[in-house]
């Protein structure tokens, strides 16, 4: 059986969870947790994602993404791909962390986006993990950066759970307010079943019967050229990448040949190398066939070296 299409599209709002393999408790200390977030804005980094609105679990996460470009897939492949192997590596350990596939839910914009983060923002209160007073202070929802707009990073956006809670304002007002909304939201349980809280991890789609029958045909066009746009998407992000190496090149004043000309690990490769994947999901292998940089765990441990320690100059050129 083949696997179900993964609908994307630029603009596109998903609800995207996912579990750890048999349901472990995968982000139990505070630790995992945070680095999971480092990740998170990582891809964010790379993809230009915005996030609506995120919490983490004991052993699950859900996220409210909003895809500028059409990258879901190749961007949750990175972040899934990131987290998973940071943490086996730390752990000395092998095999799957998640359980599968992750799960994605395409999202109607307005009302329906903001009922999401309602519900992302109560989920630790449903599991009893803390009260709404308390969610100011508890660090593993974004309802913690939406009370506390200065811990807010660039890929952070407030503005959808805020409207859709009464047309709240980003104000030190509008936040006490929406505080109160999550308080009687959490008590009145015909509420939330109005803005259909059970279906919000469910099926494949939240929205209003009318955007789910314009997603139904647009799904039938993409499930017959299934198998030419995997092709077009793995040409369309080689394109993206070498048109990165060819701009970084150049603000280097650098070209192609240099590239095999000079040694596999001289530092202004491992400088472009380090540029690239800050700005894409760029792989190792691609790195090192096209930068003529040798095996994959000397690419990723120099890359990593350079970062930690990076050559000022180069770092101001490649900006």
């Amino acid at each position: 059986m083949s696997r179900p299409l993964r609908v994307e599209s630029e603009g596109g709002l998903y609800h995207v969870l996912n579990r750890g393999n048999y349901r472990s408790a995968i982000f139990r200390s505070d630790k995992t947790k945070a680095a999971f977030l480092k990740c998170l804005g990582e891809a964010c980094e790379k993809t230009g994602w915005l996030i609506h609105a995120w919490c983490v679990m004991s052993n699950h996460y859900h996220l409210a993404i909003e895809t500028p470009e059409a990258n879901l897939v190749e961007g949750m492949r990175w972040l899934q791909g990131t987290f998973s192997t940071r943490f086996n590596r730390l752990r000395r350990q092998q095999g799957h962390l998640f359980q599968g596939r992750y799960k994605s839910l395409v999202v109607e914009s307005g009302a329906v986006l903001g009922a999401l983060c309602h519900y992302i923002h109560l989920n630790p209160v449903r599991a009893r993990l803390c009260s709404v007073e308390q969610l100011p202070q508890w660090r593993w929802s974004s309802a913690s950066w939406l009370f506390e707009p200065k811990k807010r990073p660039a890929w952070s956006r407030a503005e959808d759970a805020l409207e859709w809670a009464g047309g709240l304002r980003d104000t030190p007002a509008g936040r006490r307010k929406y505080r109160d909304y999550l308080q009687w939201l959490s008590e009145d349980d015909s509420q939330q079943k109005a803005l259909r809280f059970e279906s919000m991890s469910r099926g494949w789609v939240i929205g209003t019967k009318g955007f789910r029958k314009e997603l139904i045909k647009e799904n039938r066009k993409m499930a017959a050229l299934r198998e030419l746009g995997d092709d077009e998407a793995a040409e369309a992000r080689e394109a993206a990448w070498q048109e990165t190496l060819q701009e970084l090149l150049g603000k280097l004043g650098r070209n192609r040949r240099d590239l095999r000309r000079d040694g596999k690990f001289a530092e202004w490769k491992v400088a472009v190398a380090a540029a690239m994947k800050q700005r894409s999901t760029v792989t190792n292998r691609w790195l090192s066939e096209n930068l003529a940089m040798g095996s994959l765990h000397e690419v990723s441990r120099q890359v990593a070296a350079w970062t930690r320690q990076p050559d000022r100059k180069l770092l101001q050129q490649l900006r």
